[in-house]
């Protein structure tokens, strides 16, 4: 059973910087995506990295120039580095795996309720 341990969040002035982690645990997919998607009040949960089976990496419009993603597979973690965070960052932060069944993942959080695997989700708040 695959299992997503978040860690990192908490509450910085806007400006400030936080490094999310996830680790991961029984993973035998051979071929899946990783990613970060955040649910902000009363909102839908959107994307904000992934990185896909490739190793190449995608951003929300939001995310670019200011979040990276990365993973280090032998320790089995994901990261995000947010820097110069904003107020509309804040929320809770899910990171995600979602096999690929057909040829590349959706990053669609309605087939990764079916098919992937959510983190437990970690807050983060940003305040002026």
């Amino acid at each position: 059973q695959v299992q997503l341990v978040e860690s990192g969040g908490g509450s910085v002035q806007s400006g400030g910087s936080l490094r999310l982690s996830c680790v991961v645990s029984g993973n035998t997919h051979s071929r899946y995506c990783m990613g970060w998607f955040r649910q902000g009040p009363g909102k839908e949960r959107a994307k904000v990295a992934i990185i896909d089976n490739d190793g190449s990496t995608t951003y929300s419009e939001s995310a670019k120039g200011r979040f990276t993603a990365s993973k280090d597979n032998a320790a089995n973690t994901l990261f995000l580095q947010m820097d110069n965070l904003e107020p509309e960052d804040t929320g809770t932060y899910y990171c995600e795996i979602e096999p690929i069944v057909m040829h590349t993942c959706t990053h669609r959080p309605e087939f990764i309720d079916m098919i992937g695997t959510w983190g437990q989700g970690t807050q983060v708040t940003v305040s002026l």
